[in-house]
């Protein structure tokens, strides 16, 4: 693929793309903006690539699939965990618009510094940032409508559940899999499973005993 117009009508073939709130972030939220000078040959091939700190920008049609499944809405409040160079997180303040509030966590000092330029670059307003994560994953007591995780988690993030609203959904990618989880009471959740991916590992603090 040459332009981001071949790219997203790839996705759209493929099936990776459907919604149009999704295809119309891509279509102004373009990769390009994301991706280190090195790799700009790279910029339109449906591969990750490396944006530094040992972490990589996803592979388009991955993020199309989890953008997909996740059903951002105008005026969602969405949390997205390991924003790297800040694309997912643009995408998404793209689609809730200045209704919705969407926060980027990260835990690279280099990688926030670049994402939170990249999103001031496209203007996307100040219902849009990011932020360093804390030692807790996601922002214990706030609730959200919608979380995305880009990074592999080696098990099921419990804590995670107790930051998504009843109603609200969770797409993850764990070890191999993405999972999307839709939280029906405070006590049940749905799940359904999506073999096949690879990930960058999801960094947890680890607790003193």
């Amino acid at each position: 693929m040459n332009n981001n117009k071949e790219l997203i009508a790839s996705m759209i073939a493929g099936g990776a793309l459907k919604s149009p709130q999704i295809i119309e972030a891509f279509e102004t939220i373009d990769r390009k903006n994301f991706i280190p000078e090195d790799f700009r040959d790279h910029i339109y091939i449906d591969r990750p690539l490396p944006i530094g700190k040992d972490q990589t920008i996803s592979q388009p049609s991955t993020v199309a699939f989890m953008l997909e499944h996740l059903e951002p809405q105008k005026g969602d409040k969405i949390l997205d965990i390991g924003s790297g160079s800040g694309w997912t997180t643009a995408l998404l303040c793209h689609i809730v618009g200045k209704e919705g509030n969407v926060i980027g966590l990260e835990r690279h000092e280099e990688l926030i510094q670049k994402g939170q330029q990249n999103l001031a670059k496209l203007d996307l307003g100040n219902h849009c940032h990011i932020e360093k994560a804390g030692k807790e994953l996601g922002i214990v007591g706030e609730k959200f409508d919608k979380i995305l995780v880009s990074a592999s988690a080696q098990e099921i993030p419990e804590e995670l559940f107790a930051q998504l609203k009843v109603g609200g959904i969770m797409v993850i990618p764990v070890q191999n899999s993405i999972f999307r989880f839709k939280k029906i009471s405070d006590t049940k959740v749905e799940a359904q499973e999506y073999p096949g991916f690879v990930f960058v590992p999801l960094i947890r603090e680890k607790t003193k005993a």
